[in-house]
């Protein structure tokens, strides 16, 4: 700002230009980042940060301060500011506050990485503004101060407001914004989109109006120097050039709101916290239905794994495990990318549980261990308590999709940790009412036993359907935990069962095991004993066995469907294990499944066989349990010797080949390709066509219809190689004087020959061998100014467009002072001279 007739203060036109552009950024950066936190918090700190970033920049530039010191002013009010706008939740006593420093220095380094592990919003949870308030106080403030420079380095405004219009794309949501349909036309992802052209315009309008002053001043200082005033009045190059602009422009927007969200439509959305995540800790973790039957050996089938006390209404069920992918072999939690089965992520404060009877239970930790952590419900907060309860907090992630949370920090829970559960138990439908929503495709069919035995006793549809089969599977089942057969005393877990007679049954859940349970049933039924006796008991197993094949029966109806291993705190069904006085013992754990309808909700289904009838005596002595070890073999042909190490899969049945080419693929793979295409071509697009353009200019040269002609073009070609190393064109000047001020060796023959062609045209006698020669000593010169520099110069000097925006100037005009090209040319005053 200067100080006119020392009365008043006049702004700069970059001052005012840089600072409307520095507010545009400000709005759609805030855009941006709105999903990431949503609340009036972050308003707050948006626009607190931003007055104090004016009010800093403007000081330092009519002080004039240096770097040092604007770093000391941007410091101090990120300390003083820091508290009250980033860590609002340590307003209070001096204690407090000063604990709130730590967190704000804290999070300058490390909130960044917390961001991405927390479920968004995270509102003003506890450091995480942090970020938000280095990038709308630092970045605005580097982001004006830059913009008003009045030298090359203002370009940097344009990187800096490229990266705060990124904060919010990147570190947001997995999953973009709902379409929006205008008549026939779909636009996908229409928040993204718009914000990222808004930046991507802004940006470039910016630059261009920076390029257009920066030419406008230095006309008026040539004219100053010369004393030929010049005219406002635009050329025909003014408009060329306006046009070229706003072609390219609109070329961005069009391929940016048409293009990309088409071709990104049904992906997922890769941003910093889809790769954030627990899932390494759950890869490597075993699968807890596979250490079912763990729970019920002989020294720890009374433990107490945790103890739960609720105030009011009590949950139904605590689940430890939610498992959504079946391999053949092991149920298990599902892989990340799976967007069906969400991600783990931090809880920020409180989620929205949605409709059901709100509960509040205490969990006590005494044997339980490992990474899994009781929940109940849909979880809305969690509390941690105990000597750990700090640490725990922060290794906490939680998957709203699957209702399942997990324990990170030193290794899982241990006894003495307490976990406050408030949440709400949703009011789900009776199975026999619900609607089958049609189940996904799976690499892993059930074994063909199941089938059988399902469409054999298939009654109905939908939920009547898989319920009338659910019943009479348990029914045709029979509980049994373990080996042990012919022992005297009975197991500890036996004993609650009354008059139970101890059956032997194999452990484990690969299809092999599941398809030898449902031979057993099939078996029995086409024996004629048991029709006469009416026992029809043969599958013999627990509920691991059994959720898994309710799991895969429900698939078959068309149910998506995923096993849950946890505990009972009340049931109505007699066979169920419950833990009494909510203290839940290791043999009360339980596997069951659940199914989702087509209205959301996921159903559990019970699966525990009955115990009060054994199997027959014939049944028993039909053969000897199995224990299945090894996968069918791929084929009935297979003669080699089995793998030794186990590897349950679905043995193909004849007619399960495909029986044409799969092309499911193609159509993701090719969205894949267009965007990544098309980012490539937005990104490289302009280099490559800056490259193609000069290389096409050089070839119209260098074929130009007469030697004298190619001769004049190869020294064109020699001023533009010139012009794009960096090369000061002096005014007015000519060959001679420009080859000089060049300083390269062959400049000034190159200007001799180029002015005897020019004056004398073919009279000069010149031969397609001496335009050849020529051109051959010009591009000597064009690769030594351009390696001249080094590598990086290099590169910037061949995709230079001050070679190309030159010939966009008139030859001649109201507004010409002089040619570039070494002929003369006298200067035309826009109006006469006084």
């Amino acid at each position: 700002m200067t100080a006119v007739d020392g009365r008043r203060w006049k702004v700069p036109s970059r001052v005012l230009a840089g600072s409307l552009f520095a507010l545009a950024i400000v709005v759609v950066s805030a855009v941006a980042a709105w999903p990431i936190y949503a609340s009036s918090s972050f308003l707050l700190l948006i626009v607190v940060s931003a007055v104090t970033a004016f009010a800093i920049a403007i000081a330092a530039r009519v002080r004039r301060w240096g770097g040092w010191r604007v770093t000391a002013v941007i410091g101090t009010a990120f300390v003083v500011l820091g508290v009250p706008l980033a860590v609002p939740s340590r307003l209070g006593s001096p204690l407090e506050v000063a604990r709130g420093l730590g967190e704000l220095l804290l999070g300058a380094v490390l909130a960044w990485k917390d961001l991405v592990t927390v479920d968004l919003p995270v509102a003003s949870y506890r450091n995480l503004l942090v970020p938000a308030l280095i990038v709308f106080l630092i970045g605005t403030c580097v982001l004006l101060l830059a913009s008003w420079r009045d030298d090359g380095r203002s370009v940097l405004a344009a990187a800096v407001a490229i990266a705060m219009v990124s904060f919010g794309l990147f570190f947001g949501r997995t999953v973009t914004s709902a379409p929006i349909s205008i008549g026939p036309l779909t636009l996908h992802a229409p928040v993204e989109t718009v914000v990222g052209v808004l930046g991507l315009i802004t940006t470039l309008l910016w630059l261009s109006w920076r390029t257009h002053d920066a030419r406008r001043r230095a006309l008026q200082r040539a004219a100053a120097s010369s004393g030929v005033r010049i005219t406002a009045r635009s050329s025909s190059a003014d408009r060329r050039r306006a046009a070229l602009g706003g072609g390219m422009i609109a070329v961005a927007v069009v391929a940016a709101v048409i293009v990309v969200p088409f071709a990104a439509q049904g992906a997922d959305r890769d941003v910093l916290r889809s790769a954030v995540g627990p899932e390494i800790d759950l890869s490597r973790a075993v699968s807890p239905l596979t250490e079912y039957r763990s729970h019920f050996e002989e020294g720890q089938v009374d433990d107490i794994l945790f103890s739960v006390e609720s105030t009011g209404v009590a949950p139904d069920r605590i689940r430890l495990a939610t498992l959504t992918e079946y391999d053949g072999e092991v149920f298990r939690t599902g892989s990340s990318s799976a967007a069906s089965e969400g991600r783990f992520v931090r809880v920020p404060s409180r989620l929205d549980a949605g409709e059901g009877e709100p509960f509040e239970a205490t969990v006590t930790i005494d044997a339980l261990d490992g990474l899994w952590m009781p929940t109940a419900g849909r979880l809305a907060a969690v509390d941690f308590g105990g000597p750990r309860g700090a640490a725990l907090a922060d290794g906490f992630y939680y998957n709203a999709t699957t209702s399942a949370g997990v324990q990170t920090t030193g290794g899982g829970l241990a006894s003495g940790d307490v976990l406050r559960l408030v949440g709400v138990e949703p009011v789900t439908a009776s199975l026999d009412a619900i609607e089958a929503p049609g189940a996904t495709a799976t690499e892993i069919a059930a074994p063909q036993s199941l089938r059988t035995w399902v469409e054999r006793h298939k009654t109905g549809t939908d939920g009547a359907a898989l319920a009338s089969l659910v019943s009479l599977l348990r029914e045709r089942g029979y509980l049994s935990h373990g080996l042990q057969s012919g022992q005297t005393a009975r197991p500890k877990w036996a004993e609650p069962l009354g008059a139970y007679s101890l059956q032997p049954s194999a452990s484990g859940h690969s299809l092999g095991r599941i398809e030898a349970l449902f031979d057993r049933l099939l078996e029995r039924e086409a024996d004629p004993r048991a029709e006469a006796s009416g026992n029809y008991v043969a599958g013999i197993g627990d509920d691991e066995q059994f959720a898994v094949a309710v799991a895969l029966i429900a698939r078959e109806l068309g149910f998506p469907s995923r096993v849950v291993v946890g505990t009972r705190l009340v049931s109505g069904d007699v066979d169920a294990a419950v833990c009494p006085d909510g203290a839940c013992r290791a043999q009360d754990v339980s596997a069951w499944a659940e199914v989702l309808s087509t209205g959301g909700d996921w159903v559990p289904i019970d699966a525990t066989p009955q115990h009060a009838e054994p199997p027959s005596l014939e049944v028993i002595q039909q053969r000897d349990p199995e224990n299945v070890t090894d996968v069918r073999p791929d084929a009935p042909e297979e003669i080699l010797p089995p793998d030794p190490v186990q590897q349950d899969a679905a043995a193909p049945e004849p007619g399960d080949d495909p029986s044409g080419v799969d092309l499911a693929w193609l159509g993701p793979t090719l969205r894949v390709v267009a965007a990544s295409l098309l980012v490539l071509l937005l990104v490289a697009g302009p280099v490559v066509a800056i490259v193609i353009a000069k290389h096409l200019r050089r070839r119209a040269r260098r074929t130009a219809g007469t030697p004298a002609e190619r001769i004049v073009g190869g020294w064109d070609e020699y001023v533009d190689a010139a012009t794009d190393a960096g090369r000061e064109i002096p005014h007015a000047a000519t060959r001679a004087e420009l080859a000089a001020a060049f300083g390269t060796p062959e400049g000034e023959p190159l200007a001799e020959l180029a002015d005897r062609a020019t004056f004398a045209g073919s009279a000069a006698g010149f031969g397609d061998e001496d335009a050849e020669a020529f051109w051959s000593r010009v591009e000597s010169q064009r690769r030594t100014l351009t390696r001249e520099r080094g590598f990086w110069r290099g590169v910037l000097t061949t995709v230079s467009l001050r070679s190309i925006v030159r010939p966009l100037a008139p030859a001649s005009g109201s507004r010409t002072l002089f040619t570039e090209r070494g002929r003369r040319q006298v200067p035309r005053p826009a109006r006469p001279t006084p």
